[in-house]
């Protein structure tokens, strides 16, 4: 059964950082391209950051040069490290697969606060 855990979010002042984690099980982890992915009140949801399983990275345009995904395949888990956060970064952190998964599974995610 597939599960992701999502965990390090909390509050951060702004130009502070933070790294998320997380770890998934229930499918071949190695194999499968992975993204983290947010949503702020009254937002849809959006890509933040996608790695693939051989490890090509991309980014929103919005995080570019500031966030940094990886993954550790011996762990199942994949990382987001997210150095001067805005305000605007404040929200609901979530990873799932990239393109996430078609049965609509998400996490719980991990909330983000930014404070100016």
């Amino acid at each position: 059964q597939v599960y992701l855990a999502e965990s390090g979010g909390g509050f951060v002042r702004q130009g502070g950082s933070r790294r998320l984690s997380c770890r998934a099980e229930g499918y071949v982890f190695q194999w499968t391209n992975m993204g983290w992915y947010r949503q702020a009140p009254g937002k849809d949801r959006e890509m933040v950051a996608t790695v693939a399983s051989a490890g090509a990275t991309n980014y929103g345009d919005s995080v570019k040069g500031r966030f940094t995904i990886s993954r550790d395949n011996t762990k199942n888990t994949v990382y987001l490290q997210m150095n001067s956060l805005l305000p605007e970064d404040t929200a609901v952190y979530y990873c799932n697969k990239d393109p996430p998964f078609s049965s609509g599974y998400w996490g719980r995610g991990t909330q983000v606060t930014v404070s100016s």
